[in-house]
């Protein structure tokens, strides 16, 4: 051939090879070129990766050299490449990762440490960063190819929800933001929500509007419970918030951002939901203000119920709107274009015309656009889920379509179990992250859908007419489930689909530093069973020791045999959220073979002699043992509702016993491990406090929030009781137990006297009984674990399965 038509032909080829991998987002596009201009320069995003080598590996601070290479270099996407450094030898460097920002840097070098040293970064309550493999400096192992390129399939990796900010992040200081922002850029995440110090802004903004600090003390919901008053769900609930909160929470907001910033992230900032405090309709009494319905309360007590939305109509809508966004420039720079904003979010707009809705969204969108020109609506698609009766075609579309093409992204929140992208045209055109929600509530329970998220995501990035542009992980806590995440953090890198069997092999050699056969066949059983959840059930996390059912088994009109259940899964229809009313009877969420975990949970054991010291090993052995009783604690729970229905007074008594034993040795067990303390959550609340008063406030809050969660009064439960359990030691035995104690009295004592079960008097104990505990401060709970947990598991398994 000859000489130019052989060029010619190898153009050809590098064109068209180009033109495949070039990203073919024309919607987002020129929000991708914005967002790149306001990065900060090469050098500050190159110095801020090695700052977070220095943190993870300070022993290979010189072995890494990190450069900023341009889009261009990987076919106009995001990519990092891993290279063989070729420089003099020495003490210098002998990798070199480049990246297109800050992040795809770090994602880099957390490939590399992954893929060629087996070494495994965890959140420390997981079991923490384990890099003990990796080869001294001057040791680092070379790649056999010439380079390693990997290329984003989509431009972004999105990551929090917006009440993570509640369950996990409430009592962080910056020493734990830090690690959490390190941790956010080695999984590749550059799409964060940064809700942290809102407040302060919302206190500056409303001043304007000749709104008080006290007048907000009515507004702002206390510490542990901001989510939902920033939704307007709730006001003043677990409040009011001190100068002293407002004040730190904006400093740390800035430490936050200026990190995100340096590492490459575009941060999602909050904007104006039309959420107002109720003084805003003595000073503005021609406003279009509206009451909302009552939100979870026992009684629609309108001390924190009922709060007031702004009709988006209206002009001081836009007002406010625009001031908020302009008061964030203010305080943080031009850091963004993207803003959050759920007006919708469980609070049902009062029609459902579509013109109206329509209207709505637009001046939301209105509101955003004049505090900035540039602005794009980043919305989660939760409502579509939750209220799937409202949100039809008509409707979603009427919403999606009410601001300009490409002004708009949405959250498919819940695209692990309940895709919306699939059934409605692709959010009807609308550009959409595909998200996994995976945890309600920050609960501890051994969940997954490992084969969804290894597939869906390329599913729907291949489908035809696809508008994803996004992976995200939108759990509501996280520090729990690591395998989850990190299976999920790597699908923002992966253009095919995992074969998940092999990925956990190579998995729990990184998690463990070494191979192990019977950890192996113990991940194969959790693969198909507890991590492949395929039931499409939503509120899991339901074990009867954290979420004792508020039943009244003697008012059942069913026979006895009704009472038995089964080790097994089962079949059930249940509510997407917080309550299941389709039957008298309590259900427990079950949805893989029991024995066959109590195998895997065996396996695990045996293999513990030769791994006890890896501190991820110790951790999925507590979860997995915790696991394993819990279940079995929901056995013996419907054992004792059958005894009762039959009024076999020994067998209750001995079910009973066994149940509130159970509890014990869970809570001996947990105390094992740092990682399941209830006083860790606790202190940490109270480290966050200036002074006495607020340090009982955070402490009620912290201990409210995981227990009784909203208000409780006389007999009446709070709805959202046990939404936030948690498998902590020193929860189980001072507050799980005496509950269940009370209970099973109650049931005893009615067989015994002959007369009708008061499961009103237990109400009312129990209540009084949760109250004082949840005022309690005199009890201090270790933040250090005591016993040895490998023994504990070991004696607990013989104990329960021999």
């Amino acid at each position: 051939m000859p000489p130019i038509k052989f060029v010619l032909l190898v153009l050809l080829i590098l064109s068209l090879h180009s033109h495949s991998l070039s990203p073919q987002h024309p919607a987002i596009n020129p929000l991708l070129h914005r967002l790149d201009s306001l990065r900060p320069t090469s050098s500050v995003q190159e110095s801020a990766a090695k700052g977070l080598l220095q943190r993870l590996i300070p022993t290979h601070s010189h072995s890494f050299e990190f450069t900023i290479i341009s889009k261009d270099v990987c076919g106009g996407s995001s990519c990092f490449i891993i290279e063989n450094y070729d420089g003099p030898r020495g003490n210098g460097p002998e990798m070199l990762i480049k990246g297109t920002t800050g992040v795809e840097i770090a994602s880099g070098l957390h490939w590399y440490l992954k893929y060629k040293c087996n070494a495994h970064v965890s959140w420390d309550k997981t079991g923490g960063i384990q890099v003990a493999s990796v080869p001294n400096p001057g040791h680092l192992p070379r790649l056999y190819s010439k380079r390693i390129l990997i290329r984003r399939p989509v431009p972004w990796n999105y990551y929090q929800n917006v009440v993570t900010s509640s369950y996990s992040y409430v009592w962080w200081g910056w020493e734990r933001w830090e690690r959490e922002i390190d941790w956010m850029a080695l999984q590749g995440v550059n799409l964060p929500l940064a809700f942290t110090g809102q407040e302060a802004i919302w206190l500056k903004v409303f001043k304007r509007f000749n709104i008080s600090k006290e007048d907000l003390d009515d507004y702002f919901g206390g510490p542990a419970f901001l989510a939902w008053a920033r939704m307007g769900n709730l006001h003043a609930w677990g409040g009011p918030l001190s100068r002293n909160w407002l004040s730190d929470q904006l400093i740390l907001q800035k430490q936050i951002l200026s990190r995100m910033l340096k590492l490459g992230m575009t941060p999602v900032l909050p904007s104006f939901s039309g959420n107002v405090p109720s003084a805003l309709r003595k000073i503005y009494p021609g406003a279009n203000i509206t009451r909302l319905d009552d939100w979870n309360t026992v009684d629609g007590d309108t001390r924190w119920c009922c709060t007031y939305l702004l009709n988006p109509s209206d002009p001081l809508f836009i007002k406010i709107g625009e001031a908020f966004i302009r008061q964030q420039t203010e305080e943080y720079g031009e850091i963004t274009n993207i803003y959050n904003c759920d007006t919708f979010n469980e609070n049902t707009p009062p029609t459902s015309e579509p013109e109206y809705i329509s209207s709505l969204g637009a001046a939301v969108y209105k509101a955003m656009s004049k505090g900035n020109k540039n602005a794009v609506w980043l919305m989660q698609g939760w409502l579509f889920s939750s209220d799937s009766e409202f949100w039809k075609p008509p409707q979603m579309k009427a919403l999606l379509h009410s601001v300009p093409f490409g002004k708009m992204i949405v959250l498919d929140l819940f695209a692990d179990v309940k895709p919306i992208w699939n059934t409605s045209a692709q959010l009807y055109g609308t550009p959409y992250i595909w998200c996994m929600l995976h945890n309600f509530g920050g609960n501890i329970e051994m969940y997954g859908t490992l084969d969804s998220i290894s597939s869906g995501p390329v599913d729907a990035r291949v489908s035809e007419n696809s508008t994803m542009v996004g992976v995200g992980m939108c759990m509501e806590g996280i520090e729990h489930n690591p395998v989850v995440y990190e299976l999920m953090s790597e699908m923002a890198f992966r253009d095919e689909k995992v074969d998940v069997q092999k990925w956990l092999k190579s998995y729990a050699r990184r998690r463990y530093m070494k191979q192990n056969d019977k950890v192996d066949a113990a991940w194969e059983i959790l693969y198909h069973t507890v991590y492949n959840c395929t039931d499409g059930v939503a509120d899991h996390n339901t074990d009867f020791i954290v979420k004792l059912p508020d039943w009244d088994p003697s008012s059942s009109p069913h026979g006895t045999d009704t009472y038995m259940i089964s080790t097994e899964p089962y079949e059930t229809k249940r509510r997407f959220l917080f309550e299941d009313n389709s039957s008298d009877l309590p259900k427990a969420h079950l949805w893989y073979s029991t024995k066959e975990v109590i195998k895997a949970l065996r396996l695990f054991l045996e293999a513990g002699d030769g791994l006890f010291g890896s501190l991820t090993y110790r951790y999925d052995m507590v979860d997995l043992t915790r696991q394993v009783l819990s279940k079995l604690a929901n056995k013996v729970y419907m054992e004792a509702a059958t005894a009762f229905a039959k009024k076999d007074i020994e067998s209750l008594r001995r079910f009973s016993e066994k149940f509130l034993e159970l509890i014990k040795d869970i809570d001996v067990l947990l105390a094992s491990d740092d990682n399941f303390l209830l006083g860790t959550w606790l202190d940490s609340a109270k480290k966050l406090a200036r002074n006495s008063g607020e340090r009982k406030q955070y402490e009620w809050n912290a201990r409210t929030q995981v227990t009784m969660w909203y208000d409780s009064k006389g007999v009446n439960q709070s709805k959202l009781h046990d939404y936030a359990n948690k498998f902590w030691s020193g929860l189980l035995e001072d507050y799980y137990l005496p509950r269940a104690t009370l209970y099973f009295d109650e049931l005893l004592k009615s067989l015994e006297d002959e007369k009708k079960l008061e499961i009103q008097k237990w109400r009312r104990e129990w209540i009084m009984m949760s109250h004082k505990w949840q005022q309690s401060s005199s009890e201090v709970y270790p933040v250090k674990a005591e016993g040895d947990a490998l023994a504990i598991s070991r004696h607990l398994l013989s104990k329960y399965f021999t």
